[in-house]
């Protein structure tokens, strides 16, 4: 989430759903999703399906202007009344966190724990001291890549949130099923009430910025670029090619070809994550329906634009 407005924040709610619920859940989260939308501050929602084996959990990211904004939208009648509605799908409880934008280590990447963790009362001064310990020793670990603490919220967010960051699944259990790590948690015991964690898997796409629980598929990343692509090819073409860099500057067609391709890719940079953003409803999708009107939607796009450049 490079690039987020300054004091944006993030709600990162991880749940897990029962067997067969799957694309009911999906259903319901669109639905969420057009409720969402309409409320002060909101910025955009992410949903990751899960990955299994490693991510058993859906994780869905929810940003916002402001801290305020967010709780709003977590205290308001339209959230509550989402969330009894699905609870028949659901299995266990949810994870629900704020956590804040714009600074290293905000979402997890490629792979990584979150951890939630409960202190017993008037023990914070020894989970600190604790907690730097630990920082310590886990940033040796192999394939670690950052680390990310937040505090409690008053009235929002009881549990201190730490979310640890490694290269690999592989990398990532081996500090997990440590001995010093497996010391280090004896040791908290005196002041910690509870704590669990959760894994999450996330490939940041280099065009496909939104977090997700695992890369978009191949063929809607292609169907993506394609949509961005054929415009800036043809127009590009019509406007710049041939009449400026080959009828003017009388460049042979296999050097004004090639910089046209150097500026359709540099276009294409800044416009597929564009799109990327503006399809994430279906880019994500895990419900057949979704994907339907997603596909349906860009071969339209395709027919009309081919059928406006045949007229020029």
């Amino acid at each position: 989430m490079s690039g987020a407005p300054e004091g944006s924040v993030t709600i990162v709610t991880q749940t897990r759903v029962l067997k067969g619920q799957d694309h009911a859940f999906a259903d319901w989260q669109e639905e969420t999703k057009r409720v969402i939308a309409g409320f002060p501050g909101f910025i955009e929602q992410s949903v990751a399906p899960p990955a299994p084996p490693a991510q058993v959990d859906w994780v869905i990211l929810q940003r916002f202007a402001s801290t305020q904004d967010a709780v709003g939208w977590l205290k308001s009648p339209e959230r509550l009344a989402r969330i009894s509605g699905v609870q028949q799908m659901l299995a266990g409880r949810d994870d629900v966190h704020l956590v804040r934008d714009g600074a290293a280590g905000v979402l997890p990447s490629p792979v990584s724990v979150v951890i939630s963790t409960r202190l017993k009362s008037g023990q914070e001064a020894a989970y600190r001291a604790w907690e730097q310990r630990m920082t310590a020793l886990q940033s040796r670990a192999p394939g670690f890549e950052g680390y990310r603490l937040e505090a409690p919220i008053p009235g929002v967010q009881e549990d201190f949130l730490a979310i640890l960051r490694f290269d690999t699944q592989e990398h990532l259990e081996s500090w997990l099923g440590s001995p010093q790590r497996t010391a280090m948690l004896e040791e908290a015991r005196a002041f910690i009430e509870e704590f669990h964690t959760r894994t999450v898997r996330t490939g940041f796409e280099q065009w496909f910025s939104a977090p997700k629980g695992k890369p978009p598929a191949p063929w809607k990343q292609n169907m993506l670029v394609l949509l961005m692509l054929y415009p800036v090819v043809f127009l590009f073409g019509q406007l710049v090619q041939i009449p400026l860099l080959m009828d003017r500057a009388g460049l042979p067609f296999a050097v004004a070809l090639f910089i046209g391709n150097g500026a359709s890719v540099l276009m294409l940079a800044r416009l597929v994550p564009w799109a990327s953003r503006r399809f994430d409803w279906w880019v994500q999708a895990a419900s057949p329906r979704t994907n339907a009107l997603g596909i349906g939607v860009i071969l339209a796009l395709y027919a009309a634009m081919m059928a406006a450049f045949v007229r020029l």
